[in-house]
C-alpha cells in the first residue's frame, strides 16, 4: 500500500470587516493543506483543552453566559446607577503577537499549571512544535513566497490558542486590579468586557495602563451605561439591568433564503434559534415584542 500525502503551499486573501469604520480587512492564511497544518491541529487539541480549564472565569464563551454573569453581579449588589460598562477591542490580535515571547508564555502558563508533560509529551518539544508552526508559516500572495515574521495566520488551528495564551499573561493585572473590587472581567478572544464603579478618571488610568503592559497591544473600547458586547446589548438604567438583542448596524438583514434548496431543518433552526435567542436576550416584554417585531422584518425580506 502506497501512502500519498499531498500538500499545497497556504495562500493570503482579505476578508472585509464592515463593522468597523472604514471597513478594515482581516488578513487569511488558508492552511487547510499546508505542511505545518497537522501539527498545528495537533497541538490545538493538546492545549486547548488545559487553557480552557483555567482560564474559564475570565473567560466570556457566549451571550448567554455574560447575560449570567450580570445577573449574578447584579443580585449581588454591585450594580448601582454610577457603575460604568467597558467594552474594548484589541486590535489585529492575532498578527501582533511577538512570537518567541508568546512562546515563552505558554511555557509559562503549562509550568504554572504542574504540566511538565503534557499526554506524556515534554513541554520542550511541545515549544519547538509550536516554533514550527509559528515560523514556518510560509504562504504565498500575488505570486510572491513570504514568511510570517510577526504574529500567526489566522487560518492556522493553534493560533488563536497561543492568543488566548498570551492574552492570559497580558491581563494579568488587569483581572487582579478589577477581581479586587467584584467587578467582572471577561474576554471572548480580542474582545474585552469589565465593569467599573470608579470614575471615569480612574477607569482611563486602568486602560493607559493596560496599553502600557505591551507595546504591541493596542485597546480600542467604549465606555457607558449602555454597550453593545457580541450580540447582547447591556444597559444600565440608574442601576437596574437591562439586555436586548444587539444587531450591528453593518449587519445586512437576510438569512438563509425560504425559496432555496436547504433541507427543511436549517429554516426551522434558524427561526429557532431567533426565539431563543429573543427570549434569553429580552429583560422585559418591550425588548421581546421588539426584537419579535424585527425577526418578522428579516424574514419577510427572505420569502
Amino acid at each position: 500500500v502506497i501512502l500519498i500525502l499531498i500538500y499545497y503551499i497556504a495562500y493570503l486573501y482579505f476578508i472585509p470587516k464592515p463593522h468597523k469604520a472604514g471597513t478594515p480587512l482581516r488578513p487569511i492564511v488558508s492552511s487547510m493543506n499546508m505542511p505545518t497544518a497537522g501539527i498545528s491541529k495537533f497541538l490545538d487539541k493538546l492545549i486547548r483543552p488545559i487553557f480552557d480549564k483555567h482560564a474559564r472565569s475570565t473567560t466570556i464563551i457566549d451571550g448567554v453566559d455574560l447575560i449570567h454573569r450580570l445577573e449574578a453581579y447584579t443580585t449581588n449588589g454591585h450594580l448601582i446607577p454610577k457603575t460604568y460598562l467597558c467594552t474594548f477591542d484589541i486590535t489585529d490580535l492575532y498578527t501582533i503577537l511577538p512570537q518567541e515571547e508568546s512562546l515563552d508564555i505558554l511555557i509559562e502558563f503549562l509550568l504554572q499549571y504542574g504540566y511538565q508533560k503534557v499526554q506524556n509529551i515534554p513541554i520542550d518539544i511541545i515549544r519547538k512544535l509550536a516554533l514550527i508552526v509559528i515560523k514556518e508559516d510560509v504562504f504565498v500572495y500575488e505570486k510572491k513566497f513570504y514568511r510570517q515574521a510577526i504574529g500567526g495566520a489566522l487560518g492556522s488551528a493553534f493560533t488563536l490558542t497561543l492568543a488566548n495564551i498570551f492574552m492570559w499573561k497580558w491581563e494579568k493585572q488587569l483581572v487582579h486590579r478589577l477581581k479586587v473590587s467584584n467587578e467582572i472581567y471577561g474576554r471572548y478572544v480580542d474582545d474585552i468586557f469589565f465593569t467599573s464603579n470608579d470614575s471615569l478618571e480612574c477607569i482611563d488610568e486602568i486602560l493607559d495602563e493596560a496599553n502600557n503592559f505591551h507595546p504591541n497591544i493596542k485597546l480600542v473600547g467604549q465606555i457607558g451605561r449602555s454597550v453593545p458586547f457580541l450580540d447582547v446589548l447591556i444597559e444600565n438604567r440608574k442601576g437596574t439591568l437591562t439586555i436586548s438583542v444587539h444587531h450591528k448596524e453593518a449587519a445586512e438583514p437576510y438569512v438563509v433564503p425560504f425559496g432555496s434548496d436547504h433541507p427543511g431543518h436549517v429554516f426551522r433552526n434558524t427561526v429557532d434559534t431567533a426565539i431563543k435567542r429573543a427570549v434569553r436576550y429580552s429583560t422585559t416584554l418591550f425588548e421581546f415584542e421588539e426584537e419579535i417585531r424585527q425577526m418578522k422584518l428579516v424574514f419577510l425580506y427572505n420569502e
